[in-house]
């Protein structure tokens, strides 16, 4: 896949923004990466885990030549840093971003971004429960699925530049509508983690359970809820801030599912239990078909 940006800004150089940096090196691409982050810490670390080719401190600098600019920071933190850096873009710069909500994300950058500027809104789908810039690897988004969510003024030209960058970095690109991708999102990604962070806080805050006995006992179901509730707490906060209606709204299939599951406990109902159970277990098995494991 060919890549059309001589210089690429990374804005965020933890998990995402890291492995983006490995990812463009492992493909030995052309472009020079420059990263930014918050920290003197974490550009360090960049620098000697060899996530980007140069560091800035200024974030205004570290713009001012880039062709392509990554946010791969929290939600919260784009509106900020697009008001920062807006009249530092290079013309004819494109901007995209790797966040989990799309719809409130484009709502509130729109009048930000200069006209001569297209912002192209990105979610790669990949991750782990780990963060920093420790965390990045090269093969993070091979054989993932990145969802773009362009708008009615985007160019195809430039769209098309934003889906080869991802297949160059091993992904299955799909276009989406915004206010889909946040419902489907809500379901398949964000529901789970809000389960896991509240199952993981009630078996902490059980009174005759002990902190030992919780992680003494915990069988492989428990262990998987754990890692994933120990997820980015700034991160997850945005994402369920940004994307709240389509969380809420599935969230209340999900109650109401979940009441008719308590129902059939309820009155002992063995054989609603079963074609329930049997049921997901057969969408497990397509999840895994599809090689979405």
């Amino acid at each position: 896949m060919k890549n059309n940006f001589d210089t690429i800004c990374i804005i965020g150089l933890g998990l995402i923004g890291g492995s983006i940096g490995l990812g463009l090196k492992k493909k030995k691409t052309k472009s020079k990466i420059v990263g930014y982050a918050k920290t003197k810490k974490t550009l360090t670390r960049a620098i000697e885990r060899d996530l980007v080719d140069n560091i800035e401190e200024n974030l205004n600098k570290a713009v001012e030549d880039a062709d392509l600019v990554i946010l791969a920071t929290p939600l919260s933190t784009f509106k900020p840093i697009i008001t920062e850096i807006s009249p530092f873009l290079k013309k004819g710069s494109i901007v995209t971003d790797t966040g989990s909500a799309k719809h409130a994300v484009i709502e509130e950058l729109k009048d930000l971004i200069p006209k001569d500027i297209e912002f192209i809104p990105g979610h790669p789908i990949a991750g782990t429960e780990e963060s920093g810039p420790d965390s990045g690897f090269a093969e993070l988004f091979e054989n993932r699925w990145c969802i773009l969510t362009p708008t009615k003024d985007n160019s195809k030209e430039s769209i098309n530049s934003i889906k080869s960058f991802w297949e160059l970095l091993g992904s299955k690109v799909e276009i989406m509508d915004a206010l889909h991708h946040d419902k489907v999102l809500a379901i398949t990604s964000h529901i789970p983690h809000l389960i896991a962070f509240n199952i993981v806080g009630t078996a902490n805050d059980l009174a005759n359970v002990t902190d030992t006995e919780v992680v003494k006992y915990s069988a492989g179901g428990f262990r998987d809820f754990t890692r994933i509730a120990a997820s980015d707490p700034k991160m997850w906060s945005d994402i369920f801030t940004y994307n709240s209606e389509a969380v809420l709204e599935m969230l209340d299939l999900f109650s109401n599912d979940l009441g008719k599951l308590k129902d059939s406990i309820l009155n002992k109902d063995t054989k609603m239990l079963f074609s329930s159970f049997e049921k997901t277990r057969n969408v497990r098995k397509k999840i895994i078909d599809a090689g979405q494991d």
